[in-house]
């Protein structure tokens, strides 16, 4: 340890005013900030890690805050890294979706640590983040539904059109050969169906 005396003179006589018999500097430690925070954001958490001295990192605690861009830091959130790495997680579930939080961070010798002891840093510079939206389907995507869920009963209801000419289209035939006049009625102009852009039928009745 050290021995810590306060001196002064005063009409040229020597004065001790304060002595720390016993003053250790390991005990009393004020680290700087952790450095360069920053964070990432995905669809189920937000990683936000920091930088200290590597010669440090085993005997440090951190505590974080963090809070809506907008709020005062008086009501900001804190939160405890479950251990000495310089990083955490924030579950997505505690971010509100399309709201800016932004974050800090400080450090001090852990508790756990006998031989040195500190107080806690000042805070580090801030990180801005945001938990994205929802996403929506894109109007691209639903119009390709809308045109699945109409292809369906079209192409049932097309189907069903063709089978019933086939079947009239084949009385007709039947008439025809037994050497009967065509009736007015079955004879049918000659359709063009298209479907999708893919599907092309033409139907017609033989003469």
């Amino acid at each position: 340890g050290y021995r810590i005396s306060l001196q002064g003179n005063f009409f040229g006589r020597n004065h001790t005013y304060i002595t720390f018999p016993e003053y250790n500097p390991r005990k009393h430690i004020k680290l700087d900030p952790p450095l360069n925070i920053q964070s990432n954001v995905t669809a189920s958490k937000c990683q936000i890690w920091w930088s200290v001295p590597w010669y440090l990192v085993e005997i440090l605690q951190y505590e974080l805050q963090y809070k809506e861009y907008s709020m005062s830091w008086e009501i900001a959130l804190n939160k405890t890294p479950p251990s000495s790495l310089p990083q955490i997680e924030i579950e997505a579930t505690e971010l509100r979706s399309g709201i800016a939080y932004i974050a800090r961070v400080r450090c001090k010798v852990s508790e756990n640590e006998d031989s040195y002891h500190s107080q806690w840093s000042e805070w580090s510079q801030t990180t801005v983040f945001q938990r994205a939206g929802v996403p929506k389907l894109s109007e691209k995507i639903l119009n390709t539904r809308t045109m699945q869920f109409l292809f369906i009963p079209l192409s049932f209801g097309t189907l069903l059109y063709l089978f019933w000419n086939c079947k009239l289209s084949s009385r007709y035939c039947c008439f025809l050969t037994s050497g009967q006049k065509a009736s007015p009625a079955l004879t049918f102009p000659r359709q063009l169906l298209s479907f999708s852009h893919s599907i092309i039928c033409t139907t017609g009745i033989l003469r």
